[in-house]
């Protein structure tokens, strides 16, 4: 496959493949996250299912905060691959890694103290309190693999390359799944087997990925630098290819990696964080509904897939081409996006309303209590005619995170979530579980429409994360 430019191919193509690898990718990850359901569910019960999607949306939370953590230092690390400052490039990449391994210990440690905090202010069901715990514990055992695991992804994405990750994630879904089998089905270890094996398949891929980026980044030696020779006219410039020692932490760089990764982190985890602040109204139906809705989430994360890896090219695409001074570009990819998510629309809803019985009843054991069912089927059948408005509020998204200009975006992703959370509690009452993913659409589509008045505005186009003086 021929690889593409972002700063010199036409737009819609280099975008498309680019991007295709990414969905790929997140694909075999949320494949694998949906067989570790599959498996569970079928050979330990419906109780199990319930307690992997009780844990679902607070682990889900902490992968969407590495990879937005790793999308604020992609940004970055793009701007600077545009202007052609390899120096700083590293730099910049070396401060993500050390300060996002630092964050993800930390966050080991909180997740490992409070998880039954949690999980009990969540109302998870009693009857699925312990399995959930032992889950979410092994899972924090390992959240630094994960954690870098996600943010090695990104700077390779950034770096524009994004066949590795795909690589890596084929190799870590295949493991996984052989692991789950194993571990779950052969040894009967139950759901701590689930996540055992996510773990080990996570840490193994991502010290792969940092050794394959260390590799990478030593094609990166050289860097165009203007000069002035005083031997010729005054003013002329001569360009010289040089070598420079890049540094391994810089502070400032880290502050401007903050201030993309956060809203960054909030866009990535707009959907699990909602999932997390509604999961009481779930649970207070009972572990069935709560079976069904775990069954339906998997497939919506499946859905997102698309429509997320669209807006992380647009963020990618913006970032280069920013950096090397061609906003007009933008512009044009920009409209290359709208119609490539269209079109994933249309597959997906066509998909959900042909197949979504079948989808469900794959994840429950013969004999499972109609309202898991219930839930299920109710759920994909309603969602699926809206994922073309989370696909144009990611690609919109995408533009002015890749500018760096975070305040409107982050002002936008928050009155998302703000809308699921407080639909979900005020009209669970009257509509039951439905209010639940009623407001999924209501959120989406209002982020969308705030983040495109900014972007019609063009003021994202002037926004400047870098700096190109020495």
């Amino acid at each position: 496959m021929k690889k593409y430019s972002m700063l010199t191919d036409s737009p819609g193509k280099s975008l498309f493949f680019f991007a295709l690898p990414m969905i790929l990718g997140n694909l075999f990850q949320q494949f694998y996250s949906t067989v570790d359901s599959i498996i569970v569910g079928q050979f330990v019960g419906e109780e199990a299912l319930a307690a992997v999607g009780a844990s679902y949306s607070l682990t889900t939370v902490f992968i969407m905060i590495a990879i937005g953590g790793g999308i604020g230092a992609s940004v970055i690390t793009s701007q600077y691959l545009g202007a052609g400052i390899y120096r700083k490039m590293k730099t910049s990449i070396y401060t993500a890694l050390v300060s996002f391994l630092t964050v993800s210990v930390l966050l080991g440690m909180f997740g490992m103290i409070f998880s039954k905090s949690i999980l009990t202010a969540l109302h998870t069901p009693p009857n699925i309190l312990a399995d959930a715990m032992l889950y979410l514990k092994i899972y924090f055992i390992g959240l630094p693999f994960l954690f870098m695991y996600n943010i090695l992804s990104s700077i390779f994405n950034a770096l524009g390359n994004s066949r590795t990750p795909l690589y890596l994630l084929i190799f870590s879904s295949l493991l996984n799944i052989v692991m789950d089998l194993a571990l779950v089905r052969g040894f009967g270890y139950g759901i701590s087997g689930a996540a055992i094996a996510t773990v080990i398949a996570q840490g193994i891929s991502a010290v792969i990925s940092f050794l394959l980026l260390m590799k990478c980044l030593n094609k990166y030696k050289y860097e165009k630098e203007k000069y002035d020779n005083p031997e010729l006219t005054a003013g002329m410039e001569m360009v010289a290819s040089v070598q420079k020692k890049s540094a391994l932490f810089d502070g400032q760089m880290l502050g401007n990696m903050i201030k993309v990764a956060i809203p960054s982190m909030l866009q990535q985890s707009i959907v699990s964080v909602g999932m997390l602040l509604v999961q009481s109204v779930v649970n207070g139906f009972g572990s069935s509904v709560l079976a069904g809705y775990t069954a339906g989430m998997r497939i919506e994360s499946i859905c997102i897939v698309p429509m997320i890896a669209s807006g992380n090219a647009v963020s990618t695409f913006t970032a280069q081409n920013l950096g090397a001074g061609e906003a007009e570009r933008v512009k044009k990819g920009y409209l290359a996006a709208v119609k490539m998510v269209a079109a994933f629309a249309v597959f997906i809803c066509l998909a959900l309303v042909t197949f979504h019985e079948s989808i469900i009843s794959s994840f429950l054991e013969e004999g499972s209590d109609a309202a898991a069912f219930e839930t299920g089927n109710a759920y994909l059948s309603f969602i699926a005619f809206f994922f073309v408005f989370i696909g144009l509020k990611a690609i919109t998204d995408g533009v002015l995170r890749g500018a760096g200009d975070v305040i409107v975006f982050t002002l936008a992703n928050l009155i998302n979530l703000g809308i699921r959370v407080a639909f979900a509690f005020s009209f669970a009452s009257v509509l039951g579980v439905q209010a639940v993913w009623f407001a999924v659409p209501i959120g989406w589509t209002t982020n969308y429409l705030i983040s495109l008045v900014r972007f019609l505005s063009g003021k994202w186009s002037s926004k400047k994360l870098i700096n190109t003086e020495e």
